[in-house]
């Protein structure tokens, strides 16, 4: 049994371990020389209007290093944007009707402008376009930012060579920091060090380990241990991208949908739900996942996983809501920090919010059966298929839902 072992081991290392490693490295020994290069040349006491030329300069190679010619299509929407911005220099709803622009650009593209399997390669790199010009947009209108900034400033946000690719999304105020950023310390090599590995470590986790141990081997780990991994997570790390233990063991599908993308969850409250408020808090979240939807690609699988998320997130936020008011409570979608609740951690209350991590991590997997590699990935499955999947599973996620919000009516 034992030699068994060793040879499994043995043979997924050289069969999976190691290539998805040199994998990983080719793919991003690029974009990672010129992130340090960037940083080098930020540390130099030279005018601004270099550093943004030559963060302009970088995201413009590493586009072209990844999509080739297509590239083209990031460039004219980036070129948009700021026509559009111009344009309405003097308005009040800038950010308003950037987002409208940027949307149609976004569907006519959808619509098959463009070959299909090249615009939906180049789908994340113009999300983060669109996020970052809206997000100025809506900054100025604000007044977080006094005007609008010059050609040369709004290129190099755009095409910052940290986040061009891959992001995360950045406001334009943390940009500026970046170029005017600390000292190459030995602090700093250790976060990038540290971040590279758990990057690694977490390809080879889902590609290699995960399909052949977990369904095995599930490791049981007491609250208090998880609790201070996240807080160790948060010390290491300056800009958090995820909390992948609040996904793993979620107290609520709202700590998920805040924890899968965190810079992208805080664009989404600060420029869509926010400003959506003033219709109603439904209506609000449900624009909120329509936004969201659209932002990654006209498809009706990923369309209807994200609006049915909004329609569960609210349905147990307002019964959880209405439970920890009627049995006062710590029973909240978010943990109670500061509360007057008089139940706390009684052995009921621990029960119902278990009872609802159960819940959430169902609601994952209904969700997740949709992208079972059935369909065609780099265009998105289609609606028969996401139709097919639910009514195998007789639409259980939804019936449940339905069943929530029938309790919260009653109670």
């Amino acid at each position: 049994m034992v030699a068994q072992g060793w040879w499994f081991i043995l043979e997924m290392a050289g069969a999976c371990l190691v290539p998805s490693i040199m994998q990983g490295v080719q793919a991003t020994w690029c974009l990672l020389l010129l992130c340090l290069l960037v940083r080098l040349v930020c540390l130099l006491r030279v005018p601004e209007w270099s550093k943004h030329t030559c963060c302009l300069v970088a995201g413009f190679y590493i586009l072209y290093h990844f999509f080739t010619l297509n590239m083209i299509w990031v460039v004219l929407l980036s070129l948009k944007c700021y026509v559009v911005l111009f344009l309405c220099r003097h308005q009040r709803y800038r950010g308003i009707f950037l987002s409208i622009t940027t949307l149609i650009y976004l569907l006519l593209g959808e619509m098959h402008m463009v070959d299909a399997l090249n615009w939906h390669r180049m789908r994340g790199a113009q999300m983060l376009v669109v996020m970052k010009a809206v997000s100025l947009a809506f900054d100025i209108d604000n007044g977080r930012i006094e005007s609008l900034p010059s050609p040369v400033q709004f290129m190099g946000y755009i095409y910052f060579i940290g986040t061009v690719v891959f992001g995360p999304w950045i406001s334009f105020e943390q940009y500026l920091k970046a170029l005017n950023g600390n000292k190459m310390e030995r602090r700093w090599i250790k976060k990038v060090m540290l971040s590279l590995l758990n990057s690694l470590g977490c390809l080879v986790v889902s590609t290699c380990i995960a399909p052949y141990i977990f369904p095995f081997i599930i490791p049981v780990y007491t609250k208090r241990l998880l609790n201070k991994k996240g807080e160790k997570r948060k010390r290491i790390r300056d800009l958090a991208v995820s909390k992948p233990l609040n996904i793993e063991l979620p107290r609520s599908m709202v700590d998920v949908v805040s924890s899968w993308n965190i810079p992208m969850s805080s664009w989404l409250n600060r420029y869509v739900f926010k400003n959506a408020l003033q219709l109603g808090k439904l209506p609000a979240i449900l624009l909120t996942y329509g936004a969201s939807a659209l932002l990654h690609g006209l498809s009706f699988h990923l369309g209807a996983v994200l609006l049915s998320l909004g329609l569960v997130t609210y349905t147990e936020h307002v019964l959880r809501k209405k439970l920890a008011t009627v049995l006062n409570a710590c029973v909240l979608s978010r943990k109670c920090t500061e509360c007057q609740h008089q139940h706390k951690s009684a052995v009921w209350v621990v029960l119902i919010n278990l009872s609802f991590t159960f819940l959430a991590i169902f609601h994952l997997a209904y969700l997740g059966a949709l992208f079972d590699g059935d369909g065609d990935e780099e265009e998105g499955y289609g609606m028969r298929h996401t139709i097919d999947k639910w009514t195998e599973l007789g639409w259980a996620g939804h019936w449940l839902t339905l069943t929530c919000w029938l309790i919260h009516k009653v109670i």
